[in-house]
């Protein structure tokens, strides 16, 4: 039987803490993922966006790995959310507007 290992109450907070941002920090990266999907066509040097925001997602998510500061962790995570919030909403107003554009002129032809 292993020995039993004790855990005082600040680090078990500290660890279920750092386990929430893990987690957040995760969710983010997935979210990066699925909203890069969407992009794709190919920059001014032929190679897909979708292909570049994923290796730059994956750089900005090591250069950060081992921080542990909590504040800088939760300041990290809201500016990303809030990033991938705003690319989100320009490409929906942006497909919005094509959608509008093509049933207006489709309707002008008929």
């Amino acid at each position: 039987m292993p020995p039993h290992v004790w855990i005082p109450k600040a680090t078990a907070h500290a660890a279920s803490r750092y386990a929430s941002h893990r987690r957040e920090a995760l969710s983010l990266y997935r979210e990066i993922l699925r909203t890069a999907r969407a992009f794709h066509w190919c920059d001014e040097e032929g190679r897909p966006w979708n292909e570049r925001l994923r290796r730059e997602a994956r750089r900005e998510f090591e250069a950060a790995r081992h921080e542990t500061d909590p504040l800088v962790l939760a300041r990290l995570l809201v500016t990303g959310r809030d990033c991938v919030q705003q690319v989100q909403n320009k490409f929906n107003e942006a497909d919005r507007a094509a959608r509008d554009r093509i049933h207006r002129d489709s309707g002008a032809r008929g």
